[in-house]
């Protein structure tokens, strides 16, 4: 039995080799996530390789008080500490006595399609997903197509930082071969492409590298690769398709090889970013409603699950209206919608963040780049006198921001966001630049929605030290910009725990 986690352990020190390292702050509210570190960084570790063995003890536990067969598949992405963290969970899995099966590098949707394949009850996948270089983590699940929530996930924390795992015989370790092969054959085989599309695959030197140009070129494409050469030192930008140096570089890959659109893809695969024909990224809630738009007219009476960060044009689009669509805003985080979009069975849930999740018969309900990619070509298949501009210039007039994050510590993020929920509160019948409040949405933070139709909402992120801010106009870019730097930031900057952004408008 592993001694107690601590979360005082000091990196390059004796008790680092012989104690687990646990940070109770890497416990989110439906995955886990932690700074491992990268050499010559000055912040310290918040978990070592004892800890994640600790981790795989507690997540056994877990699932066995679940009462679910303990069949678990294991992938990892692309770090460089990645294999050797799998490994760690995969022997605490076995002490708990869990069947690990090990697929290997991976991408997240492949780690979730092979509980399918290989009838599995459980998963885990390490991954940072788009977290930067020195970040490490954990996705978990065992009621596929779901992945745990926040009373899962306040269950593996009790158990891990109280020491208290049941440790079980019967535990194995079984290597899995050729599951990317049988993955990419499953993505691709009912995806045939006629119109002549040149589609940019950017994969920012993750481990979506290894699939995603693959996987394109069987969807019957034209394929520009960029950054697919997979480098864990990722050294052109983070591998995340809402950051703005991402977007860029599919813009400018787009505009020189004369492409049709660029596709870009997150560290682990489960996201998707779309740049049009014109090289402009159009945000992914703004895609999801374009998709949905096709969807309903293929399937009628559909219902949508969107997130809070989401456009307000879902509700007043004319197309779902016709279609007998409905559109339910739920809360922000790919565990929640993709739990949404099972309970209420709807078609397809969207998240602003490029998490597409689809139900039979387009996909088995789980958030995947690549299914979200091919429902994208195909959309563009049944519209072949139209370019993806064109189709995006059918949706209703929205401008809306970048998703922005402040800095502010997991300690005290969800206390100020408490807070900034009341001041919200205490606006409704008030004004905002000069708009009346009609609605306050607390799902999730705080939506607030003006009587134009504009809003901003302020959050806490469920995986980093951040909090998060999309603001909408349906006046003009000006105005939404000013719905950030005269309204939100100003709010914000009264609390000294919320620090810099990662970007701004």
């Amino acid at each position: 039995m592993l001694p107690k986690p601590r979360a005082d352990i000091a990196p390059n020190t004796a008790e680092y080799e012989t104690l687990p390292l646990v940070k109770p702050t890497g416990f989110r509210e439906y995955d886990a996530r932690w700074w491992f570190g990268v050499p010559g960084h000055e912040k310290p570790s918040e978990l070592n390789l004892l800890g994640v063995q600790a981790l795989g003890q507690g997540m056994g536990t877990v699932f066995h008080d679940k009462w679910v067969s303990p069949k678990v598949v294991v992938g990892h992405d692309f770090r460089h500490y990645s294999q050797s963290i799998k490994y760690a969970l995969m022997t605490g899995l076995a002490q708990s006595g869990c069947q690990v099966l090990d697929i290997g590098l991976a991408l997240s949707p492949m780690t979730y399609f092979a509980q399918f394949a290989l009838d599995a009850a459980c998963c885990a996948m390490v991954t940072a997903s788009h977290n930067e270089n020195g970040w490490c983590g954990v996705k978990m699940g065992y009621d596929k197509p779901l992945t745990f929530g926040p009373d899962e996930m306040g269950r593996l924390k009790e158990i891990v930082l109280g020491g208290t795992p049941i440790l079980r015989s019967g535990g194995s370790i079984t290597r899995v071969d050729n599951m990317r092969d049988v993955y990419l054959k499953a993505v691709t085989k009912d995806v045939k492409i006629k119109r002549p599309l040149k589609v940019v695959a950017a994969c920012g030197n993750g481990t979506a590298g290894a699939f995603a140009p693959d996987a394109l070129r069987e969807m019957g494409v034209e394929v520009i690769e960029l950054d697919c050469d997979l480098d864990w030192t990722f050294p052109k930008y983070n591998a995340n398709p809402e950051d703005e140096k991402m977007l860029h570089a599919m813009a400018d890959a787009l505009k020189e090889h004369g492409a049709d659109l660029a596709l870009g893809f997150d560290g682990d695969g489960d996201r998707c970013g779309v740049v049009d024909n014109n090289g402009e990224e159009i945000f992914a809630d703004k895609i999801g409603l374009m998709l949905a738009r096709d969807l309903s007219k293929e399937y009628p009476g559909s219902k949508f699950v969107v997130d809070v960060k989401s456009t307000g044009l879902y509700k007043t689009d004319p197309v779902l209206k016709e279609n007998g669509s409905e559109v339910d805003y739920y809360k922000t985080g790919h565990s929640y919608i993709k739990r949404r979009t099972t309970d209420l069975e709807a078609l397809a849930g969207f998240e602003k963040s490029g998490h597409f999740f689809f139900r039979p018969p387009i996909g088995l309900g789980y958030d995947d780049g690549l299914v979200a990619a091919a429902a994208v070509l195909q959309m563009l298949d049944r519209n072949p006198d139209k370019t993806l501009s064109e189709l995006r210039d059918e949706l209703g007039e929205a401008y809306t921001s970048m998703t922005m994050s402040p800095h502010c510590g997991d300690e005290v993020k969800y206390g100020v966001i408490d807070e900034v929920v009341k001041e919200y509160e205490g606006l409704k019948g008030g004004e905002i630049l000069g708009r009346k409040v009609v609605d306050v949405n607390t799902v999730n933070g705080a939506r607030v929605t003006l009587e134009d139709g504009s809003w901003v909402l302020v959050r806490a992120s469920s995986n980093k030290p951040e909090l998060v801010v999309v603001v909408e106009s349906m006046k003009s870019k000006e105005d939404m910009q000013a719905l950030f730097r005269e309204e939100v930031k100003p709010r914000l900057a009264k609390w000294d725990e919320v620090g810099s952004y990662n970007q701004e408008v």
